[in-house]
């Protein structure tokens, strides 16, 4: 019987598996064919990930102690891990990104191959691949079967075309998967989409009390990352004093049973609602263990409908939350693998190199709305869809920051956020960036957008319903000198007629003041002053 006693660490290695953060899943298909006397696992963090975009401290925690968790627990299995860690103190690494540790490694063990399930990151694949050109050891690139779709597939089920669409690309899943579909192929229910069942607001009484999401308090591992973490990237953003996220597929499995059990049963008729001092809601908060492969797919999905056959959930809960993960999340994959690397650089609104506010990192703003829910990101990491959309990415679409600023800002703030998926949702649907590609038309509103799904504009200086004048709301401003800027760009499209139709209807002289003052309002985000 093998034991970890008979290999040294110095044992030339048949193949090397290369393990990335991203990709902490034992059914990998970097595992296939593995034999722990022969084959070893390589894992490593790397100051360049740590600090190419200027990463929250939460993030940082999360992956580095779940990476942490999973070499331990591939070791308790008798499989030889070579892991670089991150010390306190910079001059102690071996090498600053995956590149070059990777290079040093090979060098010393001389495997005879790699193997290397797809990255969730363009960049990193690149930097793998070239790496690997320069050694002798062949590569391996092997899918990554943590997906229901694969980039090969993704154009026929999107429409094959230029034009994709996430609604049809979702119903022809559904009904390949056989997930809420009778015998006939139809959706349960009667229909495919239950979104116009998922808008509901708390109105003025609010949410009432909600159990927030379970917390998972840091062990011993964990406070270790923290102490690192703390030391060497203290001045990035983010507080850890509440670290409180599952770090391990054990911790991972018991958030979803308690999200199927206790919040999706509300989660869908208030998915879009907000409320001031409450950034979880009925929300899941899974995205991060799924997109790190402690969670699969596929058995979010089938608690889910399971909850709904066994009576315990409302279709359009259970249909909001498949939509996301087997219509949204599988939509978004695709888009990235089939059209990068061009897709990083594209902006399609020609924005100047704006950088996103200041407001965005410090949370320092006199926006009732922005301010509260910037107090949730610093101290979570994390907010639901409709704050990063209709909020903080509105603001940048609407004052004009470049989509890869934008983009970059969402991969440093929020602990779910992986290339793959980031890029498409912030530059693509949040900032219009792609030209229409995630989204046909962009997503823009007034302040009154807030102030229905809200209490926010109740606690705001600002006037939800004025655009000119020093009370009115900066989103009111910004949303129809949007429009006025982009007129010739926007007002054939079918889907934003009424909101030209509004615009036409604006004066003359009304329209000259909401220009000086969206100028005025972005000249003192330029300068950093609070507004």
């Amino acid at each position: 019987m093998f034991t970890m006693s008979e290999y040294s660490p110095t044992t030339r290695p048949r193949n090397l598996l290369l393990v990335l953060g991203d990709q902490l899943n034992d059914d990998s298909a970097a595992f296939d064919g593995f034999n722990p006397e022969h084959d070893a696992l390589w894992m490593a963090e790397t100051a360049e990930e740590a600090t190419h975009v200027w990463c929250h401290k939460q993030r940082l925690v999360l992956f580095f102690s779940a990476m942490r968790h999973f070499r331990d627990g591939q070791r308790a299995k008798g499989r030889h891990v070579h892991y670089h860690e991150l010390s306190r103190r910079p001059s102690d690494d071996r090498g600053k990104n995956f590149a070059e540790i990777l290079t040093r490694d090979v060098h010393r063990l001389r495997p005879d191959k790699l193997i290397l399930v797809r990255p969730g990151d363009h960049r990193v694949l690149t930097q793998l691949r070239n790496a690997a050109d320069s050694l002798n050891p062949d590569l391996d690139l092997r899918p990554d079967r943590h997906f229901y779709v694969t980039p090969e597939e993704f154009q026929d089920l999107a429409g094959g075309g230029q034009t994709l669409r996430m609604e049809s690309f979702y119903r022809r899943l559904r009904k390949r998967e056989g997930v809420l579909v009778d015998d006939d192929g139809q959706p349960e229910g009667g229909d495919w989409n239950y979104d116009r069942d998922n808008r509901e607001s708390f109105g003025k009484t609010g949410p009432g009390d909600i159990k927030p999401p379970r917390r998972f308090h840091p062990d011993d591992l964990t406070r270790e990352v923290v102490d690192m973490v703390e030391a060497r990237f203290n001045d990035h953003p983010g507080s850890l004093d509440t670290f409180d996220l599952p770090v391990t597929r054990k911790q991972a499995l018991a958030a979803l049973r308690e999200f199927i059990e206790l919040r999706l049963p509300t989660f869908g008729a208030y998915e879009d609602a907000m409320w001031s001092g409450e950034p979880f809601l009925y929300h899941s908060r899974l995205s991060a263990v799924l997109n790190m492969k402690l969670l699969h797919p596929r058995e979010c999905v089938d608690k889910a409908v399971d909850a709904y056959h066994d009576g315990l959930a409302p279709l359009n809960s259970v249909e909001g939350f498949v939509r996301q993960i087997l219509g949204w999340r599988e939509f978004i994959r695709g888009v990235y693998w089939t059209r990068m690397p061009d897709y990083a650089d594209l902006n399609a609104l020609e924005c100047d190199d704006r950088d996103v506010p200041d407001f965005f990192w410090n949370g320092e703003t006199d926006m009732a709305c922005v301010a509260d829910i910037m107090r949730g990101l610093r101290t979570n990491g994390w907010t639901h869809h409709i704050p990063r959309l209709m909020v903080l990415g509105q603001f940048a679409l609407l004052s004009g920051v470049h989509p890869r600023r934008f983009h970059e800002w969402h991969m440093a703030m929020y602990t779910d956020a992986v290339d793959w998926v980031s890029l498409p949702n912030a530059l693509g649907m949040s900032q219009y960036g792609d030209g229409g590609i995630v989204g046909t038309k962009p997503y823009c509103a007034s302040g009154n957008y807030i102030h229905r799904m809200s209490n926010y504009c109740g606690q705001c200086p600002y006037h939800p319903k004025h655009a000119a004048g020093d009370d009115a709301c900066p989103f009111t401003t910004l949303y129809w000198d949007f429009l006025d800027r982009h007129r010739d760009r926007f007002a054939d499209n079918p889907r934003m007629k009424v909101q030209f139709l509004n615009l036409k209807r604006k004066a003359d002289e009304e329209m000259r003041e909401i220009r000086a003052r969206a100028r005025h309002l972005r000249k003192a985000v330029d300068r950093g002053e609070r507004i």
